[in-house]
């Protein structure tokens, strides 16, 4: 399994393949945003961008920005050998977390978390390089590569999610949870009793604590046991001072606070670029006031490193792989689907999935079902199923399969009502503020027509192995990236 224990170690795997570039000299407003974006945008797979010297700020408070961007990162991430391809990565992925039992963390005494603390009237939020990563972005953001840690009051269950996180003032942060997830849950919990949340945060933290925390494990199952599960070891964390909430042991920078009752304080939040690509909080847009986060302590490791990961328009990923496409698989076939190849998450509202053709309206079958399962039920937009000679990755392909196998009165079918997010740039006004909060979907079979399937033309595409074999043998003369 990996080889590292935290975020610097996990760098430092990825610096001797030559994966990791420094930057120094970059502004917090909008510069290191603005190149997070171009190199995500110009380049497939983007280096991990580490910015130090930022201006403003002391050499050594570090922020970095793509650190999963790559193919060889990824793979690293989940302890993988680093010439693993796309979709083993996303099969692993997906195996390990549904079939791993749980490991609950270790605790342990000490840990480089806690190498500087800072209480009460010394805590300072502004001390770390938070960014203002887009235009119109209503402040400066902590909380976007986070791992938010709370307890539900009544059965004990430790959650883990990614929210975002809006810094207020030193010791004052602002946090935005959509409706219905687990962290605003337990949150109203305790807000019904009238009391705060107790809540700890992180700020920086290795990459598989951050994927586990916005992976939504089901109720009851803790996402820091499943790190545990997909490590094979447990995760060491520290008992939390204030809260007695678990912190990793090896995280960059965490803090310990209280959620109180929105009724007692709020702050005006936002606006955020979010992860469809606009301002969508609500059907306004714009700023709302939302629950806060009153800081208590802080911790941080010399030389911190605050992870980037605001959202940028989908053309810019922050990923190379999303393992959300292995879970869907694996869900497929739990759900009785057959002859599933293969499955892929390009963005929320774009999944394909690709099928070896067993009977007439197995395509239809698998598209409907993945509309449903788990992994994919919110948001969605489009489903695309596609045959198994198509790479269900490669949105080339996907696009080459939609184009040449589809007609569209034929093959793309419609549902109504469907499960959504208010952060849906199509929803109608109305309907972001006061619900429901529905959409509708798309399923889109791009296969070879069930009944003439085998009088569909012949592809003039060479051999998959024989055209890598020929590429290998001339390795030497072609610039291709595997």
């Amino acid at each position: 399994m990996a080889e590292y224990d935290g975020l610097r170690s996990f760098l430092a795997e990825c610096d001797k393949l030559g994966e990791v570039r420094t930057i120094k000299g970059a502004h917090w407003n909008l510069e290191i945003g603005a190149l997070t974006e171009a190199a995500s945008e110009m380049i497939e797979e983007p280096q991990a961008l580490l910015f130090d010297e930022i201006v403003d700020y002391q050499k050594g408070f570090r922020v970095l920005s793509l650190p999963t961007a790559s193919r060889v990162r990824m793979a690293l991430a989940l302890g993988l050998p680093a010439d693993t391809p796309r979709m083993e990565i996303v099969r692993y992925a997906a195996g390990r977390i549904n079939s791993a039992a749980p490991i609950p963390p270790r605790v342990v005494k000490t840990g480089p978390i806690l190498e500087n603390v800072r209480t009460g009237a010394d805590v300072d939020m502004f001390a770390f390089p938070s960014l203002h990563a887009h235009e119109k972005d209503g402040g400066r953001y902590i909380g976007t590569g986070d791992a938010i840690i709370n307890r539900d009051p009544e059965s004990g269950y430790v959650n883990m999610g990614t929210y975002r996180i809006q810094v207020h003032a030193r010791d004052l942060l602002g946090i935005w949870q959509s409706p219905g997830q687990q962290g605003r849950l337990i949150a109203e919990r305790y807000w019904k009793e009238g009391k705060a949340c107790p809540v700890a945060a992180t700020f920086g933290q290795d990459p598989l604590i951050f994927m586990l925390a916005y992976t939504k494990s089901k109720w009851g199952t803790s996402e820091l046991d499943v790190v545990g599960g997909f490590r094979g070891a447990a995760l060491d964390v520290i008992e939390g001072p204030l809260t007695g909430l678990p912190i990793p042991a090896h995280a960059e920078i965490a803090i310990e606070g209280e959620i109180p009752p929105p009724s007692e304080q709020v702050h005006t939040e936002g606006p955020f670029g979010e992860w469809p690509g606009y301002y969508a909080v609500s059907g306004k847009g714009f700023a709302e006031k939302q629950p806060v986060i009153r800081v208590k302590a802080v911790y941080y490791r010399n030389d911190p490193i605050l992870m980037n990961m605001a959202p940028q328009w989908p053309g810019a990923p922050h990923h190379s792989v999303r393992f959300e496409g292995g879970m869907l698989w694996q869900q497929l076939e739990a759900a009785g689907i057959p002859g599933i190849t293969g499955a892929y998450v390009h963005t929320p509202f774009f999944v394909v999935v690709s099928i070896q053709q067993k009977y007439a309206g197995h395509a239809r079958q698998a598209g409907l079902a993945a509309l449903s399962c788990a992994a994919t039920a919110r948001n969605g937009r489009f489903v695309v199923v596609v045959d198994d000679d198509i790479d269900p990755s490669n949105l080339q392909e996907v696009l080459w399969a939609i184009t040449t196998r589809v007609d569209p009165v034929e093959d793309i079918h419609t549902v109504a009502n469907c499960w959504a997010s208010p952060l849906d740039p199509r929803m109608p006004p109305d309907m972001c503020e006061n619900g429901p909060h529905v959409n509708s979907r798309a399923v889109i079979s791009a296969v070879r027509p069930w009944a003439w399937r085998d009088r569909f033309p012949m592809v003039n595409r060479i051999n998959k192995q024989q055209r890598d074999e020929v590429v290998q043998k001339y390795s030497h003369i072609l610039p291709f990236k595997k």
